[in-house]
């Protein structure tokens, strides 16, 4: 895994996380292209974009578009079940996430993300156990 990013309806980068070292400007310029290229797809189109050296595994949840930039030898049914695994532990953790939660909670999704993946890749998968470090961090 490359990137993850949650991107709103209007091309609004709420949350990116890189695991690949790339520079702001490239970083920038890498998000408008595949935020244009993602949006401007039909809901009747597949939820696999190829772009430049990626493949873009992305899903719409209300008003957040989640975009995972892999390799091309990755599982993109698999990105696709990690990308439902998060919603559902934000959904979990915030009850029924929105872009709001994550604007005003951003530390936690970052913490969430930290705590599912780590170095580009998928290392926990359970709900709980994502979720009790940030449940004990809250409690302190």
């Amino acid at each position: 895994m490359a990137f993850i990013l949650m991107v709103n309806k209007q091309g609004q980068t709420r949350l990116a996380q890189y695991y690949e070292y790339l520079t702001l400007e490239e970083r920038r310029a890498l998000e408008d292209e595949i935020v244009h290229k993602c949006l401007a797809r039909t809901e009747q189109q597949c939820s696999f974009v190829e772009h430049r050296n990626y493949k873009i595994v992305y899903r719409r949840y209300e008003s957040l578009f989640f975009l995972v930039g892999v390799d091309n030898d990755l599982n993109e049914l698999a990105i696709l079940e990690f990308i439902h695994l998060l919603v559902e532990t934000m959904d979990r953790h915030f009850g029924n996430a929105c872009e709001l939660d994550i604007m005003f909670h951003l530390e936690n999704a970052h913490f969430m993300l930290e705590e599912m993946v780590m170095n580009g890749c998928i290392v926990e998968t359970n709900k709980s156990s994502i979720l009790t470090p940030i449940q004990l961090m809250e409690k302190a």
